[in-house]
């Protein structure tokens, strides 16, 4: 077990989570992420409140290779500022448009900020932040449709058939200020039903360890996602998660990841 400072202890499973020490990370600890087949994804979810997927079984769940998956991976290269960071930092870049899952159906919706309440984002919440949307060729994949189809059936399957408003961010986390950090925030729910943490890249970095544990409970878990386009699926009721800071290697280096949130009813700041 090991303690993370804030009360809750993360148990590593010996069949789950292996143990790295690398060279080229400076001798950091790294600790595997405990990858469940696709077809246990739902019942880990019940089980634990998140569940995470290797890219093989992501690309499995979605009906398509990972190749489709790559072709949105430029779109990282064309995020912008994220001026809104409360610590004055120039860390992080991000694009962000909004979507409504029905089933298979997806429809964008009309372009609005990003809105948290603070109780859910105690630093940067409580007030609209409007950032660039994503790329009109990006939404236009189908892939990208694919994976927000796919995901809202997993959402559907264990919370119960929705319509499902879903917020999408691209995020870019650099070390330009020779360290960049994922969840500014903190530890944190995001306010609603499903969270999806997707790894797109990481180039140059050492850190950025995701703890996920229990939100009414001590017991947690760490790992590090390092092979792009793996999977964390989050019941954001359940279960609050982190992301530590990132530092170079060398030369500057960054972090790249999507994270989706799936809400019944309405988008945050519409009740």
């Amino acid at each position: 077990m090991h303690s993370a400072g804030n009360g809750a202890v993360y148990q590593q499973e010996p069949a789950l989570c292996g143990f790295l020490l690398s060279r080229e990370a400076f001798m950091v600890a790294t600790f595997l992420p405990p990858f469940s087949p696709v077809g246990e994804l739902l019942p880990r979810l019940r089980e634990r409140g998140y569940a995470v997927l290797e890219p093989g079984s992501v690309a499995a769940l979605c009906g398509f290779p990972l190749a489709a998956l790559d072709a949105l991976k430029p779109s990282w290269e064309h995020l912008q500022p994220d001026r809104y960071l409360k610590d004055g930092g120039r860390y992080r870049r991000r694009r962000h448009s909004c979507f409504i899952v029905d089933d298979d159906e997806v429809t964008q919706a009309a372009h609005r900020a990003h809105w948290q309440s603070l109780d859910y984002n105690a630093l940067h919440g409580g007030m609209q932040r409007w950032f660039e949307p994503m790329q009109p060729e990006v939404v236009a994949q189908p892939a990208w449709t694919g994976l927000l189809a796919t995901l809202g059936r997993c959402c559907s399957g264990l919370k119960g058939a929705q319509r499902w408003y879903v917020e999408a961010h691209q995020f870019r986390i650099d070390t330009s200020d020779g360290i960049g950090r994922p969840t500014p925030e903190g530890a944190h729910r995001d306010g609603v039903d499903m969270v999806a943490v997707m790894l797109v890249d990481r180039v140059g970095i050492k850190g950025g360890e995701t703890r996920v544990f229990a939100a009414s409970g001590p017991d947690g878990q760490r790992f590090t996602l390092e092979a792009p386009w793996s999977l964390m699926l989050l019941d954001d009721e359940r279960v609050i998660h982190e992301s530590t800071p990132i530092q170079p290697l060398a030369e500057a280096g960054h972090r790249d990841t999507l994270v989706l949130t799936y809400r019944a009813g309405s988008f945050q700041g519409d009740e």
